[in-house]
């Protein structure tokens, strides 16, 4: 029996191990690798999306988790990117102009939290790279921003590419290689980043700085293939700007897209910078990838048919009062005294019948 629990014991152990050194290898529009076997995952990714019909515009986000205190992180995009840092006002400005609606909606009979269930009442309502070592690799660019070091690169062979990366201390999983041949095939080119805060020994772990990438495109597409070899589910929401209410083509293997808001809005600040100061439609979606070896392409996103407004909508409950007082309680009060009367009245006219009265 002893044996039988050490052995147990060792299974459990390894098992542990195993995930602690096992690396998440993908985020939602890319790849983060980690160096040597440290761990990174993403546990949201936020991105802003502009589009004009000419030129998109990305700003994101990520949080993350683990124990790297480097990684790199490549996201193909279909023509020649410009990459700055974001601003991260962009974020809450969105935040605040999606927020949903509170309601009231009152009921009449009380509830748990309602007298004379208990003493309480109302409801409470619930957010650096160096340059190319291989010839099939070309660098057009390379910036510091901040704690990024961004390199945008050209690439004709995915194996080429792994190797590139490989030389600066990180290593490309079989997968994802396989996962840029097509991106390799349509000639895409890539911005990769190294993840390397000037602190030493700060740990890449929580909100990151937001990162803005430009690039020219005549469709509207969000890079997702390479997060099919994340190993946990994966969460990702977008924010589009763009002439109408936009919508994904599929869900490319996710859960169905869901909007929490579509409607025109006049960006002030950082959002219009982000503009160019126009009126704009915003949609928000969120989608939700329970199995990331599922996701079978890109997110391409059209206009809908109509332009239609959408808020949510969160309702607190109140119960209905008159006065001050509880509208069910005034109702059963007026109930009880109505019965009163008429019992009195009828007892009246018995007992005068008794008596040879006629009423």
């Amino acid at each position: 029996m002893k044996r039988r629990i050490a052995a147990l014991l060792l299974v459990l152990l390894a098992t542990q191990l195993g995930s602690l050194i096992s690396p998440a290898y993908a985020c939602g529009c890319g790849a983060m690798i980690p160096e040597g076997y440290a761990r990174i995952g993403v546990e949201r990714e936020t991105s802003v999306v502009r589009f004009d019909g000419r030129t998109e515009q990305i700003v994101m986000r990520f949080v993350v988790r683990g124990d790297a205190r480097r990684a790199a992180w490549i996201m193909p995009v279909p023509g020649r990117a410009t990459a700055e840092l974001g601003d991260a006002e962009v974020f809450r400005q969105l935040t605040w102009l999606t927020r949903p609606e509170y309601r009231t909606r009152t009921y009449f009979w009380p509830r748990d939290r309602d007298w004379p269930f208990s003493s309480t009442t109302g409801d409470s309502v619930g957010a650096a790279l160096p340059g190319a070592a291989d010839s099939a690799v070309g660098v057009v660019g390379r910036e510091q921003l901040g704690d990024f070091d961004v390199a945008r690169l050209t690439a004709t062979d995915p194996d080429a590419l792994r190797t590139w990366l490989g030389a600066n201390g990180f290593a490309l999983p079989d997968e994802l290689s396989t996962e840029l041949k097509p991106y390799v095939d349509q000639r895409w080119e890539y911005v990769a980043v190294r993840l390397a805060p000037r602190d030493p020994g700060k740990i890449l772990r929580g909100t990151l700085d937001p990162l803005r990438i430009r690039f020219d495109s005549e469709r509207l597409v969000y890079p997702m293939r390479l997060s099919k070899t994340a190993k946990t589910p994966q969460s990702l929401g977008l924010y589009i700007l763009a002439d109408h209410r936009m919508e994904p083509a599929s869900p490319i293997g996710g859960a169905e897209p869901k909007v929490t808001f579509a409607g025109e809005v006049a960006p002030e600040g950082a959002l219009a910078a982000l503009t160019g100061g126009r009126r704009t439609f915003l949609t928000a979606i969120d989608q939700e990838f329970p199995e990331p070896a599922r996701i079978d392409g890109d997110h391409e996103l059209r206009a809908t048919a109509a332009d239609t407004p959408y808020r949510k909508v969160i309702y607190h409950g109140e119960l209905l009062t008159v006065g001050g007082i509880p509208a069910w309680l005034l109702t059963v009060a007026a109930v009880l005294l109505a019965l009163a009367t008429a019992l009195f009245i009828l007892r009246r006219r018995n007992s005068l019948t008794r008596h040879g009265w006629s009423a």
